[in-house]
C-alpha cells in the first residue's frame, strides 16, 4: 500500500506498506524467435514477485511487463488462454494488466518475452495569504520573474492523486484524466481512462491540497502557489476513499508520458514500504523511469514514518526529487516562529518534522507542517505531511522549466539542488546528514 503524505483535513495519513506478490501455476510458452537466449533461459519463478500481507492483495490482478515483442499484440494472445486484459501499455512501461489465475499468472510468466509478472496491490492517499510555507522557499521573487505578466507561470504540472477541484476559482486546472472509477472494484477498470472533467474532479480534497502549493493563482484570494497560475493537470489514480492500485498508478504514469510533450512536472505525493529493485523491476519503478527519460521531472514524498527513506518507494528511486519536511511558522530562518496553537503542528519552528522520513535518498527539505492551501469544493485547509513538502519543490521546478523549458529532469534537479541552503536547524536531522532546503529565489 502506498500512503499519501496528508494526516487529517489538517493532519491526514494513512499508514501501510507497498509490496510485491507473485503466485506459482505451470505450462511454459513458446518461445519467440526474437528472443534472447537469456530470456529464454529464464525460470519464470525469477518473473514473479513473491509474498505480500493479505490486506493489501487484489486477488488475481496482475501487471506484466515484457522484454520483448508488441504490447497489444502479445496481450491478445495471451487473452486466448484464458487472461483477462485490462489496459495495455506502452510508453512508460511496455506491457499490460489484467485479470488471471495463479496458473495462468505462470504460464504467462513462462513466456520469454515476458520480464516480469507483478501481482497488482492496493494504494492509498493523503482574502489572498501568503503561506509561510511560500515565503520560506523564496517563491514570490522567482514567480515574478518566470510568470507572463498576468500572473501565470509559463509551466505544466500532473498531479498524480484523488484528482483536482476543476472549478477552484484559484487553480488553472486545463486537463486531466480518470485512471480510477468509483464503483469499480480495483482490478476491473476500464480499458480507457476517461478524460471527463466531471471523472477527474476531486472527491477528497488532497490532490487539490497537493495543487494550490504547487500552483495557486496570484489573483489576490485565497492563498499563492510556488508557481502561480501554472497550468495543472488532474491525473486521478485514488477514488473518493483515497485508495487505487499500481495499476492505477501506472496507468497515470503512462498518460503523463504520453503528454510528454506538454507535463514539465509530475507530483506523486505517496510514499510506501517496497524494496527498490531498479528500473527493471516490471511496475512502479520501471514507468517512473520510462517516463522521467521521455522529459518528465517527477517530485514525490519522502513518506511520514519517521524512517529512512531507503526502504520506501518512489522515495529511494535515484530518478526523482525526493523531498523531506520541514516545520516552518514564520517564513524565516532563525527558529523564531511559534507553533499555532491549538492546532499543535508537530514540531518547534524551523525544525525537521518529527514524521519525515530522512536519509541519504532525501534530495531537498521544504515546508510541510500545518500548509493553508486549496481544498474541494471552492475551499482551504491546513495539511500536514511531506506530501505537502513534495508539493513546494513540484512547483520550483515548474519555475524552473518556465524559465528553462528546454532543460531535463536531471537538470532541473542539478539547479534544485544547487540553489538549496542549508539555512534552518539543521542538527535537528535524524542522520546528521543536513537536507538542502529548497530555495527558488537563487535560481
Amino acid at each position: 500500500m502506498l500512503v499519501s503524505g496528508g494526516r487529517t483535513r489538517r493532519a491526514v495519513s494513512v499508514v501501510g506498506a507497498l509490496v510485491v506478490v507473485g503466485l506459482l501455476g505451470a505450462v511454459a510458452l513458446q518461445a519467440s524467435p526474437s528472443t534472447s537466449e537469456a530470456a529464454r533461459d529464464a525460470a519464470p519463478e525469477t518473473k514473479l514477485r513473491l509474498s505480500a500481507p493479505a490486506d493489501t492483495v487484489i486477488p488475481d490482478s496482475y501487471l506484466v511487463s515484457l522484454a520483448d515483442g508488441e504490447p497489444a499484440a502479445i496481450a491478445a494472445e495471451h487473452a486466448e488462454f484464458g487472461v483477462t486484459v485490462d489496459r495495455v501499455f506502452t510508453r512508460a512501461l511496455r506491457g499490460y494488466s489484467a485479470r488471471m489465475t495463479a496458473t495462468l499468472a505462470r504460464r504467462v510468466a513462462a513466456d520469454p518475452r515476458v520480464r516480469t509478472v507483478t501481482l497488482d496491490r492496493r494504494v492509498s492517499a493523503s482574502s489572498q495569504l501568503l503561506p509561510p510555507g511560500i515565503a520560506r522557499v523564496g517563491a514570490p521573487r522567482s514567480a515574478t520573474k518566470a510568470g507572463d505578466g498576468a500572473g501565470d507561470v509559463d509551466a505544466d504540472i500532473a498531479i498524480l492523486d484523488t484528482g483536482i477541484d476543476v472549478d477552484h476559482p484559484d487553480l488553472n486546472v486545463v486537463g486531466g484524466v480518470d485512471c480510477v472509477s468509483d464503483g469499480a472494484l480495483l482490478g476491473t477498470s476500464p480499458s480507457e481512462p476517461s478524460t471527463d472533467p466531471a471523472d477527474y474532479d476531486d472527491p477528497r480534497g488532497h490532490g487539490t491540497h497537493i495543487a494550490g502549493i504547487a500552483a495557486a493563482r496570484d489573483n489576490g484570494v485565497g492563498v499563492v502557489g510556488v508557481a502561480p497560475g501554472a497550468r495543472l493537470w488532474a491525473v486521478r489514480v485514488l477514488d473518493s476513499a483515497g485508495n487505487g492500485s499500481l495499476g492505477t498508478l501506472i496507468c497515470g504514469i503512462e498518460w503523463v508520458t504520453a503528454n510528454a510533450g506538454t507535463i514539465d512536472v509530475a507530483n506523486m505525493s505517496l510514499s510506501g514500504l517496497d524494496p527498490d529493485l531498479g528500473c527493471r523491476d516490471g511496475a512502479l519503478h520501471e514507468a517512473i523511469c520510462g517516463s522521467v527519460a521521455a522529459g518528465v521531472t517527477y517530485t514525490v514524498a519522502a513518506g511520514n514514518a519517521s524512517a529512512d527513506a531507503e526502504d520506501y518507494s518512489p522515495a529511494t528511486f535515484a530518478e526523482v526529487l525526493t523531498v523531506s519536511a520541514l516545520a516552518d511558522y514564520d517564513g524565516k530562518p532563525g527558529g523564531l516562529g511559534t507553533n499555532p496553537e491549538p492546532l499543535d503542528c508537530l514540531g518547534d519552528d524551523d525544525e525537521f518534522a518529527e514524521f519525515s522520513n530522512y536519509g541519504e535518498d532525501i534530495d531537498l527539505i521544504a515546508p510541510g507542517v500545518c500548509i493553508l492551501s486549496t481544498w474541494h469544493g471552492g475551499g482551504y485547509v491546513e495539511l500536514t505531511g511531506t506530501s505537502q513538502a513534495a508539493a513546494h519543490v513540484a512547483g520550483a521546478a515548474a519555475l524552473y522549466r518556465a524559465a528553462h523549458p528546454s532543460a531535463t529532469p536531471a537538470q532541473v534537479r542539478a539547479a534544485l539542488l544547487a540553489a538549496g541552503s542549508v539555512d534552518w536547524l539543521t542538527k535537528t536531522d535524524p542522520d546528521g546528514r543536513p537536507d538542502r532546503l529548497l530555495d527558488v529565489s537563487k535560481l
